[in-house]
């Protein structure tokens, strides 16, 4: 079964894109072949790989009209094991494009299917927001990973996307499960973060990754170079902390394959 992760949190500023683009990378390295699929409108994730000529067609057009198939749009990237599927501003036109279609939350699950077998793990980063964009993520996920900041405030807000998650899997994707939180922006030299981690273990417990991100200038400035922190900064604290992060993130969904393995055959 192909691990489908989609990172969501609609606050913005919490480090999502660079997860998704960094994790994606880390799991690649690892020789799982990987797509990442851009469906946040400001595409940060598609610029951090393609000058903006490079992508003719996007995502938009995949879960709009319908009339693309995923392949046609999916870019390869320098890594031979990582692929794209680019997002682009119009995007944004999807919400009121979608409305009242009957299968809109479907659109991606859909596009998805055909193609699951060619991938070991599809990472998908979403907008800052829970609106179709981000409810077709979850519908087509088997995980979900939280990055939260390690600020004050950090948890405002999560209340609404674990209630959204609480209802994909009510309906729509019954499978759907929480894979982690994630501690992003951290800086364990000041008293905010070490009391916002506290706070967020208190609230998340077990379902808290080991693993913490740390403020790191390399992560910041990798993308306007078009590479990963593996290429740009592959010694930075930055590469080592993903690279950590892939190796939990593996691991949780191998377990959980085994638990569901064991809950079909109970």
């Amino acid at each position: 079964m192909t691990a489908i992760i989609t990172i969501a949190n609609q606050k913005g500023g919490v480090g999502k894109t660079t997860t998704a683009i960094n994790l994606s990378a880390a799991i690649a390295q690892r020789g799982k072949k990987t797509l990442l699929i851009d469906l946040d409108p400001q595409a940060n994730t598609t610029i951090a790989f393609f000058e903006p000529g490079e992508v003719s067609s996007s995502m938009f057009e995949v879960l709009g009209d319908q009339k693309t198939d995923l392949v046609a749009v999916i870019k390869p990237t320098k890594d031979p094991m990582l692929f794209v599927g680019p997002g682009r501003l119009a995007l944004a036109k999807l919400e009121q494009a979608l409305a009242g279609q009957f299968d809109a939350p479907y659109r991606l699950k859909d596009a998805l299917t055909p193609i699951l077998k060619n991938y070991d793990c599809v990472i998908v980063d979403t907008p800052p927001s829970l609106g179709i964009l981000t409810v077709n993520a979850l519908v087509a996920s088997t995980h979900l990973l939280v990055p939260i900041q390690a600020a004050y405030f950090a948890i405002e807000g999560t209340d609404d996307l674990l209630e959204t998650y609480e209802r994909i899997r009510a309906r729509p994707n019954p499978e759907l499960k929480v894979l982690g939180v994630l501690i992003t922006l951290f800086d364990k030299r000041t008293n905010i973060s070490r009391d916002t981690l506290g706070q967020i273990r208190s609230v998340f417990g077990e379902v808290l990754f080991k693993t913490k991100i740390g403020k790191n200038v390399r992560l910041e400035e990798s993308p306007a170079y078009k590479e990963t922190i593996f290429s740009f900064a592959p010694k930075s604290p930055g590469a080592v902390e993903y690279k950590k992060l892939a190796t939990e993130v593996i691991q949780r969904v191998q377990e959980d394959r085994v638990a569901r393995h064991a809950e079909d055959a109970a």
